[in-house]
């Protein structure tokens, strides 16, 4: 577990501060008249979380030897479930939120965008920035 802790720190940091975000009572604000604004926030903490999980496995994985699945379960699928549940828990679980199909869609945006990222953009900069060749 420590070393899960030491491996994977931002990570950890950002999925307690997304769980956090999902079940406050949010201040209503002068941004609730935007359009559309929640399900860009929903997009942008779903695609730092799991882009963060991809880029945390790619830093360490040359130490590792992980295979690459591993990513695609706990920074893929794991964000994708665990959208669902925010959800699902928001709906049945508490009085001042609901869930929302279009949030779970734009949690999944988010997380796709992710893998996107990792596929394509997060080597070159690990490369880069000499952290795996």
């Amino acid at each position: 577990m420590k070393a899960f802790i030491r491996r994977y720190p931002l990570s950890i940091t950002i999925i307690l501060l997304v769980t956090y975000l999902s079940f406050f009572k949010p201040p209503s604000t002068n941004l609730d008249k935007v359009v559309g604004i929640d399900k860009v926030v929903h997009m942008g903490m779903y695609f730092v979380m799991a882009g963060l999980l991809w880029w945390e496995f790619l830093q360490g994985r040359k130490q590792t030897k992980a295979p690459i699945w591993h990513a695609w379960i706990g920074a893929f699928l794991c964000p994708l479930i665990y959208g669902g549940m925010v959800e699902l828990v928001q709906e049945y679980c508490t009085t001042h939120r609901g869930g929302e199909w279009f949030d779970f869609l734009a949690n999944s945006t988010g997380v796709i965008l992710a893998a996107v990222a990792a596929k394509y953009l997060f080597p070159k900069l690990l490369e880069k920035f000499g952290k795996c060749k």
